[in-house]
Parts: structure tokens; sequence; C-alpha cells
């Protein structure tokens, strides 16, 4: 089963001297450099579904928080 965890970017990156483009997306605190040439229409403020380092597509601050409210569910159910 994949996985992709919501997070918002903070700063997009030209400078790469690659095509690829990136960015720092924070998720919940923590800053990670992301990939986003599968979106390059990412921009700061905007939330991106992120699996495995690359954003996969752009997601709506409600769509976002609605992830959120979900995993925060499945990790309350988790026995110990």
């Amino acid at each position: 089963m994949c996985l992709a965890v919501p997070g918002r970017v903070v700063a997009v990156s030209d400078d790469s001297g690659e095509d690829l483009r990136y960015a720092n997306v924070d998720f919940a605190g923590v800053r990670k450099q992301i990939c986003i040439a599968y979106t390059p229409e990412a921009v700061e403020g905007d939330y991106v579904l992120v699996h495995a380092g690359f954003s996969l597509s752009v997601v709506n601050e409600e769509e976002a928080q609605r992830i959120f409210d979900c995993l925060r569910q499945i990790n309350t159910q988790e026995s110990p």
C-alpha cells in the first residue's frame, strides 16, 4: 500500500542546476526538500500530496485538513 501525505510548500527553488524543480515542504513542523516536477503549478502556500520525495498533486487546504483528520483517526485507533 502506498500513502501520500500532504505538506505545505514553504519555498520553491528553481536553482537546482537541473531540469527538475524542488520545493521546501512543511509536514507539521518537519521540512523536507521535495521534487515538484510532477506538479509544476505548485507555488508557495499550496498543499501538495507527497510520496517517496515527489509531489503527486496539488490539493486545497480543506482537502489537506481532511486528510490530516483521517490520519489522526487512524493513529488513535491503533492498538498499543
